[in-house]
């Protein structure tokens, strides 16, 4: 009997954390590409480093800020609020992990938008929020798809963080990628095989969707589909 708990488990989580990622991580992109401060580079390179480490290193620090020892644990725990092998820290993980993607491709959105429609906005009489919204957003959008989608299947096929805070306890942090992983230490190929092509095909059809709108999308594109 096929066992969805970790399908359904692993959506949630990648859901959860994808709404996160995605409102901080463009509010954060548009902060920094349109704002020069002291620092700037390490900041970036703060949001950007859980690209490079592994992602059990990711995990580790995470588990160090948010254990009974650490600084954001001993806040936490003066509150009664329990984050490490919890659901939570599964979904602390994958936002941690997946939000460099979406603030990178937002970010880049942003940069391309000129700035001189943004001001010309202003001039009319529009508040910050509604050039946000009006101007920024629809000629950003495009970019801001793309980090969506890519942060989604970052957030569903997240292992070595959420290991490391949530542990693996079934039908509560057992995630796909945790299920295969320990299907396949105990030598359930089959089961690990057919979670391991679910999630593939899952993330194959985000990409392959993120393409196609994006090909749509280029230049001339209904001028050559018409010849």
């Amino acid at each position: 009997m096929f066992d969805w708990s970790p399908v359904f488990l692993s959506m949630r989580v990648a859901l959860t954390a994808l709404v996160i990622v995605v409102v901080c991580g463009t509010l954060v992109a548009r902060f920094m590409a349109r704002h020069d401060f002291p620092g700037k580079d390490v900041v970036e390179g703060i949001f950007t480093l859980p690209l490079v480490l592994p992602p059990v290193v990711t995990g580790f620090v995470l588990l160090v800020l948010v254990g009974r020892a650490g600084p954001l644990g001993r806040f936490l725990g003066a509150m009664n609020v329990q984050i490490l092998f919890t659901l939570w820290a599964a979904i602390l993980a994958a936002v941690v992990v997946s939000f460099p993607l979406m603030y990178q491709s937002a970010k880049a959105a942003f940069l391309s938008v000129e700035e001189g429609l943004e001001d010309a906005a202003r001039t009319l009489g529009a508040g910050e929020t509604r050039v946000f919204l009006t101007v920024t957003v629809p000629l950003a959008w495009p970019g801001l798809v793309a980090g969506t989608v890519l942060a989604f299947a970052r957030a569903l096929g997240e292992f070595g963080a959420t290991a490391m805070v949530a542990g693996n306890i079934p039908g509560k942090t057992t995630t796909v990628p945790l299920a295969i992983y320990f299907l396949a230490e105990a030598g359930e190929l089959r089961a690990a095989g057919a979670y391991a092509i679910l999630i593939s095909l899952a993330s194959l059809l985000l990409i392959v969707a993120l393409n196609v709108w994006t090909r749509r999308r280029a230049p001339g594109w209904k001028t050559r589909r018409s010849r």
